[in-house]
């Protein structure tokens, strides 16, 4: 099992996420990727970018993760994107997610950026988390 705390975090979040079933029915399903398969149909999740940095103490190693978590939608305008978003942050801001082999001493939504893809089909809103943890 991984004991990069990206791939840790990933994990957790994947699951809090597709255990929430308000969010599962907007996006027509549990619809979160790490890139999405040729003719996904959205709306849905990406793991977009994400940096690591050193945040280690003299007492413990620990981590500063800054990541985003992107929703796609096609339909008109970007209501629908904010919509789940919004339902995502409230999910993750501040959630006390247990990692296997970390400790999750903050996550906190940092930004929020809506933008148009593809000559306008697509709708987008990319979520900005900052995480850190400790390693157990």
């Amino acid at each position: 099992m991984s004991r990069s705390p990206i791939i840790v975090l990933r994990r957790v979040i994947r699951a809090c996420l597709a255990s929430d079933a308000t969010l599962v029915a907007a996006l027509g399903g549990a619809k979160i990727y790490d890139e999405a398969p040729r003719g996904a149909e959205a709306p849905y999740l990406l793991f977009a970018e994400a940096s690591l940095r050193d945040w280690s103490t003299t007492g413990s190693r620990g981590a500063e993760q800054i990541f985003t978590v992107s929703v796609v939608s096609i339909e008109r305008g970007v209501a629908q994107a904010l919509t789940i978003g919004e339902q995502i942050v409230a999910l993750l801001d501040e959630a006390p997610l247990i990692l296997d082999g970390h400790h999750l001493v903050d996550l906190r939504h940092q930004a929020s950026e809506t933008r148009r893809e593809r000559n306008g089909r697509f709708a987008r809103i990319d979520l900005r988390f900052r995480a850190t943890t400790e390693s157990l």
